[in-house]
């Protein structure tokens, strides 16, 4: 199997557990405790290749009260979000909550996308990760795009 393949193929596995975890209630294991317990476990070692996981999670309310359309963010993700990340990313559309600089909570239809990548490009994705970031916050007049990294590489087998 292809790289493109591999890659789409772990996508589409992490998105289907954050889904059957939001359903559940629970919460699956972390990456981190997953490498853990393989470290630890009597069973054999997990095979497969270092790759980091970061989640950038988008608000979609402008400052004017409207919100990203659907239509802008396919142009987004097709213009500034593909073209970084070829080989396979997801996204998920849900409800979010933050508490803004005056202490009100504010609730907006959000997106989070999940990139799992080579530890060998961490440098390099990691930059072009803060550019989808600061073109997401100019394009839609956004106070941030909130990032979230694994602090340890997961294990990806395709």
């Amino acid at each position: 199997m292809n790289q493109k393949k591999k890659i789409l193929s772990l996508v589409f596995f992490f998105a289907c557990l954050l889904i059957l975890s939001a359903y559940t209630g629970s919460q699956f294991f972390a990456s981190s405790s997953v490498a853990a317990t393989v470290a630890t476990s009597s069973q054999p070692q997990a095979i497969g290749d270092p790759f980091i996981r970061t989640e950038l999670f988008f608000g979609t309310e402008k400052p004017d009260g409207s919100e990203v359309t659907a239509k802008e963010w396919k142009k987004f993700l097709n213009t500034e979000i593909t073209p970084r990340f070829p080989d396979g990313l997801t996204v998920l559309t849900g409800s979010g909550q933050f508490r803004d600089s005056i202490g009100e909570i504010i609730k907006e239809t959000s997106r989070v996308l999940i990139l799992l990548y080579p530890v060998e490009t961490q440098a390099e994705s990691s930059v072009m990760i803060e550019q989808i970031r600061e073109a997401y916050k100019q394009a839609f007049q956004q106070q941030s795009v909130l990032r979230a990294d694994d602090p340890l590489p997961v294990l990806v087998s395709f």
